[in-house]
């Protein structure tokens, strides 16, 4: 399986090796870009079914030329091939693209570049956008099972690539902690690449200067693509590991996410498992996730999402309603059914292939 240090994939992979590794399977978990920080290392470390290494290689949005996506996925092929693995995990499909490799391969389809940008600009794409995209198609073309994490962005996914099967729906999945939030003073939390202007941190940062409470993000501010995040109103805690957001979350803020482009949200989860209120904005993914245990706002408009904010500050019994709603749904997404899901899917393609085998055989 590949991942990268970066952003959520980082969470995923390693969530998804732990539920691997209690039905057996073990996972060589390759990762590309920017190596993984001591805190990511220690994570990794806990999963016994793993076993890291990381390439040093660019990912397929940080890459300067498409040669460099190309070499990192025959260096991937190469891998898998010398290791004898049974199958082949791309978190970034962009990584098939031109490449054969010796087993089926899953393309798991979190974000890319061409999704991205029909959310936030809706333009034809710059060229630099362009050839990226063309490489992500060639690698959906070439995988043998494409799946995302929510219906939502496998119907974008496919509007915009031109699929005509969309990919399979497996919703991510966090472990829940063992007991719920509790409200220890008020504030309102946010995490995640803070730098990415899909996440629209600028509605929180002007919300900020309206609140009567702390809005605290978390996350790293300066991406490796040059972005930056710049805030005058949120309070910004640094880049925190599992263990320190879960200690943040057992404060009970309110969580709030403002994202024009969202594909899951998995710091969404993280907040709705520990028992937080929930105010998001009213983008398909989110709703698809969490209608009826979130407050939605229109993400243009920060007068919305102060007044929701405000709201659940002001009335402690409908903040306690949303914040039992939040833990009930995020029920549906654990560790647990994010494995079986997967697992019924690389099972299928190891049926597939060895019949093909056979049949090649006979």
């Amino acid at each position: 399986m590949t991942a990268d240090a970066v952003g959520g994939v980082w969470t995923h992979a390693l969530d998804l090796a732990r539920g691997l590794g209690a039905e057996g399977v073990e996972t060589l978990l390759v990762v590309l870009g920017p190596s993984p920080d001591a805190a990511q290392l220690a994570e990794a470390s806990a999963v016994p079914s793993l076993v890291l290494r990381s390439l040093g290689l660019p990912l397929d949005w940080l890459a300067e030329r498409p040669g460099e996506v190309v070499a990192a996925g025959r260096a991937i092929a190469a891998i898998a091939a010398r290791e004898a693995v049974e199958l082949v995990q791309l978190n970034s499909p962009a990584l098939a693209a031109g490449v054969r490799f010796p087993v089926p391969v899953v393309g798991a389809c979190h974000s890319c570049v061409a999704t991205w940008w029909r959310h936030l600009r809706g333009t034809p794409m710059p060229q630099d956008f362009a050839w990226r995209s063309a490489l992500v198609a060639d690698g959906y073309a070439a995988c043998d099972a494409l799946v995302a994490p929510t219906a939502a962005f496998a119907a974008a996914t496919a509007e915009a690539y031109g699929l005509t099967v969309p990919p399979r729906v497996v919703h991510n999945g966090r472990q829940r902690p063992a007991t719920p939030a509790g409200w220890l003073g008020g504030f309102v939390f946010t995490a995640g690449r803070l730098w990415d202007e899909g996440k629209n941190l600028a509605a929180l940062d002007e919300a900020a200067a309206r609140l009567p409470v702390p809005v605290v993000a978390a996350g790293p501010i300066e991406g490796p693509n040059g972005a930056r995040l710049h805030a005058r109103h949120l309070r910004l805690a640094g880049r925190l590991d599992a263990k320190g957001m879960a200690g943040v979350l057992a404060r009970g803020p309110i969580f709030a996410s403002a994202a024009y482009y969202e594909p899951f949200g998995l710091a969404v989860l993280e907040a709705a498992q520990a028992g937080c209120a929930l105010v998001l904005s009213d983008i398909p993914s989110f709703r698809e996730l969490w209608g009826g245990a979130a407050l939605f706002f229109p993400p243009d408009d920060t007068a919305a999402l102060t007044q929701a904010i405000r709201g659940l500050l002001e009335d402690r019994e409908r903040r306690a309603e949303f914040c039992a709603a939040a833990r009930e749904r995020a029920c549906r997404y654990a560790v647990e059914s994010m494995t079986r899901g997967m697992l019924d899917i690389h099972r299928e393609l190891l049926r597939r292939n060895g019949a093909m085998r056979r049949g090649e055989a006979a």
